[in-house]
């Protein structure tokens, strides 16, 4: 069993580095939430584990425990749908080959997207690249960067509500699998699946119960209920399903540097949740502080 004692300090199991839409390296990520006091961190970067070593590193310098992970994009229709996994085999060839095909898919959906806008706007694919770091998952975060850059949205959170939105007119869906395909690659990659703040459109727009059971019949471990996007309605139903599949709740800040307002530590899982996803996972290991 794992010690909980282990991990000195807050534990927050959702950041984003430049790896793929945060503005931060792997490396100043592990920094920076040694100096906000977490104790415990995980790396999620979006389809990529590219992040993973240089973390690893950084926090054995500051003495921060790290938790390899990623945000593994699914879809439901149209609806996009965020699975965190946390602890599996990076080299696990389906799972390696599904993040290729999901990278691929976003980045023709960026040139794309890049190509309309530049239509209405004086944007160039160059513009985007400017914004993103080598080898980044390219995608909308890094068109919003450049409309910022350019002068044609204030912040990239403005991009995102404005030029970026599917009401916008420029949005157009990339390649993702069922959720459920996604719990079953984590699984079987020997990884811990969690379904990434899942009530952000309030308790009606809460995942299907039906669909869950499945989701759960599958291998999810638990859901990201405490997140700043969450509803407060959303995350009493979530509660309740929490409570009736005997799921685990996780808290996270979701961060991304300065690319959003989340903060580090804003929220966090208990010691006792993390143990519980180190004791199921036989795909990779933590590397712990000294």
């Amino acid at each position: 069993m794992a010690d909980a004692r282990r991990f000195r300090g807050p534990v927050d199991l959702h950041t984003h580095s430049s790896v793929s839409d945060g503005t931060e390296t792997p490396a100043e990520l592990v920094r920076a939430a040694a100096v906000a006091g977490l104790g415990t961190v995980a790396l999620t970067d979006h389809d990529s584990t590219a992040g993973w070593a240089d973390a690893a590193v950084a926090a054995a310098e500051v003495g921060v425990t790290l938790i390899p992970g990623m945000e593994l994009s699914t879809r439901v229709e149209f609806a996009s749908v965020h699975m965190l996994g946390y602890l599996f085999d990076p080299a696990n060839e389906a799972l390696v080959a599904e993040t290729e095909r999901i990278r691929s898919g976003r980045l023709r959906r960026a040139a794309d997207m890049v190509r309309r806008i530049g239509e209405d706007y004086d944007i160039t694919w160059d513009d985007v690249m400017a914004q993103a770091t080598a080898g980044a998952t390219v995608g909308r975060p890094h068109i919003a960067d450049a409309l910022v850059a350019r002068g044609f949205a204030p912040d990239r959170s403005a991009a995102f509500a404005g030029i970026l939105h599917w009401r916008g007119g420029y949005y157009q869906p990339h390649y993702a699998p069922e959720p459920l395909t996604g719990v079953r690659l984590i699984r079987e990659a020997g990884g811990v699946p969690v379904l990434a703040h899942p009530g952000t459109g309030g308790r009606g727009r809460v995942i299907p119960e039906q669909r869950l059971a499945r989701l759960v019949d599958a291998g999810l471990f638990g859901l990201e209920i405490d997140h700043r996007e969450n509803t407060q309605d959303g995350k009493l139903r979530l509660h309740e399903l929490a409570a009736k599949y005997g799921l685990a709740i996780t808290g996270s800040s979701d961060y991304h540097g300065s690319g959003k307002p989340n903060r580090l530590g804003e929220n966090t899982t208990s010691p006792e949740v993390l143990d519980r996803i180190i004791e199921e996972a036989t795909g990779a290991a933590p590397f712990y502080a000294s």
